[in-house]
């Protein structure tokens, strides 16, 4: 793949906007959509229709479309305790949720008594 700028996090709100972008990461990965169908072993029409209707495709195929094009997905709590409890939860924490790592290499889950932050 061509060089790229350094990461960047892109906040998606709502999944209309998956199309440009997976379109976007795409191209700056210097793929064509013939190219990316078939590394991930499909026709060229089928990738197109995924690429725009992205926010329909599974879960399965948006993982390995983003593995592909070098992207991760991260999830990320906003609000501690959802929308009702954000400000409650801001007070008594100003810093906001603890920080977590990924599960070290092997690691699927975190062991049974350990710290649920931490993996």
């Amino acid at each position: 793949m061509p060089d790229r700028p350094l990461p960047q996090d892109i906040r998606v709100q709502i999944p209309e906007q998956l199309p440009m972008l997976l379109q976007g990461f795409r191209k700056a990965a210097g793929l064509t959509q013939a190219e990316a169908a078939r590394r991930l072993g499909v026709t060229q029409q089928t990738f197109s229709s995924l690429e725009r209707n992205a926010h329909r495709m599974s879960a399965e195929r948006l993982m390995a479309l983003l593995s592909l094009l070098g992207v991760s997905l991260v999830l990320r709590q906003d609000r501690i305790g959802g929308a009702r409890g954000a400000s409650e939860a801001s007070d008594a924490n100003p810093e906001g949720p603890r920080a977590t790592r990924t599960p070290a290499a092997g690691s699927a889950w975190p062991s049974s008594g350990s710290d649920p932050y931490v993996w």
